[in-house]
């Protein structure tokens, strides 16, 4: 059961839960995302269970299959999973990431190598809600950069007492050659337009730390299958409790928040992302997001 956001041509925006090849609009009960991550708080269980007494008397329903199409006006598609809530993102958390980062790095890394091993876990603002890119929409590529890679990852959603209420793919976009040049020029190497992208929903579950998950990433360029990679989250070096330990630290987060993971697949360096590429972020289980790549 995902909790999705959704557009409806001549309705607007729906909050739904899909199950099955079903969504059932609970706008009535549920109106914005961040209204359910806050009565959550305290117990997730509780809301969760909720939700799916709220789908089964749901005046409105929908194939799931109607919202499979590039985002439009004129035509139902599914929404990013997030209206007002941040975007946090956490970097060297694989052992290949943190040997990415070194590669690239004109200085030859050291930054990263130390942040790996320490208590401390580099933690960084990636989105505000709004920017966030959905199911089937299109991310972007900076036109000042030369290097532009996928980044995917698996997203915690939280809710404001940093409680984990459900999970779904990420895609994290980057400029490696930016922030390779120095990583002080990190904030213009992650945050852009159309730099963040979620699943199509949020797959609800109330967890303590990272699910036990395979994650795949397959770039497609002219049809063809240009690029795959996977990992699994086992190989991520800390734990959720740690992570949001430190993202919780002197900062709060009202309606709730989203904590991107890190990465543990990063093509050649040879490579770097075309517009009109497809990026297919698949995480066992949780999502498959499904982008474009444009020039931004």
């Amino acid at each position: 059961m995902w909790l999705v956001r959704v557009f409806v041509p001549g309705s607007g925006i729906k909050i739904g839960v899909h199950h099955a090849d079903t969504v059932y609009d609970i706008s009535q009960q549920v109106p914005t995302i961040s209204a359910w991550l806050q009565s959550s708080v305290g117990n997730p269980q509780s809301a969760l269970d909720a939700l799916a007494t709220f789908a089964e008397s749901a005046a409105n329903t929908y194939p799931a299959a109607i919202f499979d199409h590039a985002p439009s006006p004129d035509a139902p598609h599914w929404l990013a999973p997030v209206d007002v809530q941040d975007v946090w993102a956490a970097g060297v958390t694989y052992a290949r990431s943190r040997e990415a980062r070194q590669e690239e790095a004109d200085d030859g890394g050291d930054v990263y190598l130390r942040v790996y091993g320490a208590e401390r876990p580099e933690l960084f603002f990636k989105a505000r809600g709004e920017w966030v890119v959905g199911q089937y929409g299109e991310v972007g590529i900076r036109s000042d950069a030369s290097w532009n890679v996928p980044e995917p990852e698996l997203a915690l959603v939280m809710n404001p007492a940093l409680e984990i209420v459900g999970i779904t793919a990420g895609n994290d976009m980057s400029s490696r050659d930016i922030e390779g040049e120095n990583p002080l020029y990190l904030p213009q190497a992650k945050i852009y337009t159309a730099a963040c992208a979620l699943g199509h929903g949020i797959r609800l579950q109330s967890v303590t730390d990272f699910p036990d998950v395979s994650i795949r990433l397959e770039i497609q360029r002219g049809g063809d299958v240009f690029f795959s990679g996977e990992t699994a989250t086992r190989n991520i070096q800390r734990r959720a409790r740690d992570l949001l330990a430190y993202l919780g630290h002197s900062l709060t987060f009202p309606h709730g928040v989203v904590l991107l993971t890190g990465t543990g697949i990063v093509p050649p360096n040879d490579f770097t992302l075309h517009a009109g590429d497809t990026v297919r972020v698949a995480i066992d289980g949780v999502d498959t997001l499904i982008n474009t790549v444009k020039i931004v």
